[in-house]
């Protein structure tokens, strides 16, 4: 049985990973495998760490999409991957790796996922996580202080001079080729719920072919 992938993209912060758990609730490990796209940032084992700081990580071209590209294929071909890890203390990819193994739903998760469009062509359900800005803002400011180890002036620095022109630039317009949009400033269980119905019959469907 070929396996439904769905990509969950919207700007950073916005609740991707939410809606991303509240499925994976549902579905449980034996039927979902989540794939981030952040674990395709390009090594920069060959950069010194304050080089790295500099690094637009919200452009397209700080993404490895062949790799993962090439992933996805393996995974919708019922084959196993060696996924890349990435670490964002180092601000670089770890040396070991994760090991996938494919599942009948596979879901990319972030922020430039539906930005490509070879990655958008072997898509099943394309989903957009809509979010206004402010609130994504303190979300990420609280977010990268307490997991990631970054300073308030750096998280701001970063918002105003990458993150936020890079969203309106390449994020923000991605919203048009997603098949699902999920409101999340506020509440977002009816269209999760629409959402995890929607791949539920989709995977009956898959079933009853074979």
């Amino acid at each position: 049985m070929k396996p439904i992938l769905i990509i969950i993209a919207g700007g950073s912060a916005s609740g991707k990973t939410t809606v991303v758990n509240k499925i994976h609730k549902v579905l449980g490990d034996s039927d979902l495998v989540v794939i981030k796209h952040d674990d395709y940032y390009l090594d920069q084992s060959d950069i010194p760490l304050e080089k790295r700081h500099q690094t637009n990580y919200d452009h397209p071209s700080s993404l490895e999409n062949d790799l993962l590209i090439s992933d996805l294929k393996k995974l919708l071909n019922q084959e196993a991957i060696e996924k890349p890890i990435y670490d964002f203390v180092t601000q670089n990819r770890k040396k070991e790796t994760e090991h996938i193994e494919p599942k009948p739903v596979i879901i990319l998760e972030g922020i430039l996922s539906l930005e490509d469009e070879r990655i958008r062509e072997l898509a099943d359900i394309k989903v957009f996580v809509n979010c206004d800005d402010d609130l994504r803002f303190i979300r990420r400011l609280q977010r990268d202080v307490e997991e990631r180890g970054r300073s308030v002036d750096w998280v701001i620095n970063q918002y105003l001079t990458t993150v936020r022109p890079m969203h309106h630039l390449f994020v923000r317009p991605t919203i048009r080729y997603a098949d699902i949009i999920i409101p999340n400033d506020y509440k977002h269980n009816v269209a999760t719920d629409m959402l995890i119905r929607s791949i539920k019959t989709l995977i009956r469907e898959n079933k009853e072919k074979n």
